[in-house]
């Protein structure tokens, strides 16, 4: 019922920077909070940050200062913005939104996570 959309990824170099974009889309009564994960090879699947709907954040330690998430309501989409990227930010990243799905009279809350886009940090 809800689909997550997500892009951005590539290949840069490292300090350079990446935007990543989310989008959802479907039977969507409202999100609450919307956040980005990260999985590289091997690893762990871990929190890179998250955002609520009035807009607070938090971020992994590894991350502050250098990745910014923000969100627009209007749109249902989500961005995070990394800038001074470093090789040991590779990973697959993935959108999640916790969404209040509404089909007809049915109402729910589910969480749902989007296909990944591949970030590369080069040397």
């Amino acid at each position: 019922q809800v689909q997550l959309a997500e892009s951005g990824g590539g290949l840069v170099q490292a300090g350079g920077s990446l935007r990543l974009s989310c989008v959802a889309s479907g039977s969507i009564r409202s999100i609450n909070a919307m956040g980005w994960y990260r999985q590289a090879p091997g690893k762990q699947r871990e929190l890179v940050a998250s955002i609520t709907t009035g807009g607070r954040t938090n971020y992994a330690d590894s991350v502050k200062g250098r990745f910014t998430v923000s969100r627009d309501n209007a749109k249902n989409t989500v961005y995070l913005q990394m800038n001074s990227l470093k090789p040991e930010d590779t990973a697959v990243y993935y959108c999640n939104a916790d969404v209040v799905v509404q089909t007809g009279y049915l109402q729910y809350r589910k969480d749902y996570w989007g296909e990944g886009t591949l970030a590369t940090v080069s040397s």
